[in-house]
């Protein structure tokens, strides 16, 4: 069996269109069509896209065989579109779920501010406390299924890209290092004030000042989770071979390999 032939069967078991298809690789119908009655082939990057589309090998493709083989320890292979359009998601995500923490760490304020009256802190409490869930819905919601595929495969990119990607990635991590530093140290001071006046001072002296400690929790909360969220997703891309070898990406793996079997 051709490839030409191999495509049009995974085609038409896919039930998609010559156009449906162009649109999928960034090409054009008439190209599909050249394709599929043997008078070229793609380059390597629509193979490696056609491969994951209809979840077949670049083997089953290339050579002469009958049976597709699913096997996908080679890798996914992730075009830049993709890979940015990730980062971008990443970026909104991001921003969304340390919006949510700092709002809930926020919501403690109004406690310090009027303990002496539940009536009117119990509703600001509220407000703050549902806008950070909110804000953690919405990040559930801002993560498209298109890139978590992402997380569950070994990932192959175009060299060049990837060279540059791993470039942007050093130099993301020397400053979001140094910021998500600056995080810590506020959320530690904030936690710190807490515990000495609690452990070490009987005269209630930093009580006044609860709502500002709360306030550096938050703070740092924030600053934390936007800055370590962003470094995760560009590790994944950047430093894939270090993400897929890590215990967890292996246990998911085997976890939904058996799932898949079951």
């Amino acid at each position: 069996m051709t490839f030409g032939e191999k495509l049009f069967q995974l085609r038409k078991e896919k039930g998609l269109s010559q156009e449906a298809l162009a649109e999928k690789i960034n090409t054009t119908r008439q190209a599909i069509s050249k394709w599929e009655t043997g008078q070229g082939y793609p380059e390597t990057e629509k193979l490696l896209m056609i491969g994951n589309i209809f979840g077949v090998s670049m083997d089953y493709l290339l050579k002469d065989s009958v049976e597709p083989s699913n096997d996908k320890d080679a890798g996914y292979y992730v075009s830049k579109e993709m890979a940015e359009g990730y980062l971008l998601s990443a970026h909104k995500v991001s921003k969304y779920m340390a919006l949510g923490f700092f709002l809930i760490a926020l919501s403690f304020i109004p406690y310090f501010i009027f303990k002496q009256d539940p009536a009117i802190y119990i509703i600001p409490t509220i407000l703050f406390a549902t806008f950070g869930i909110g804000m953690f819905v919405s990040a559930s919601f801002l993560e498209e299924d298109q890139y978590k595929v992402l997380k569950t495969e070994s990932l192959l990119f175009d060299e060049k890209y990837l060279k540059g990607l791993t470039v942007r990635y050093e130099d993301i991590k020397k400053r979001y290092v140094v910021i998500n530093l600056v995080g810590f140290c506020l959320f530690a001071a904030g936690l710190l004030a807490f515990g000495i006046e609690r452990k070490f001072i009987t005269s209630e002296f930093l009580v006044p000042y609860y709502p500002v400690c709360i306030g550096l929790i938050a703070i740092g909360i924030y600053i934390v989770m936007r800055t370590s969220t962003l470094l995760d997703a560009y590790k994944l891309l950047a430093k894939n071979e270090v993400y897929t070898n890590s215990f967890g990406f292996k246990f998911r793996r085997k976890v939904r390999k058996k799932v898949d079997d079951f």
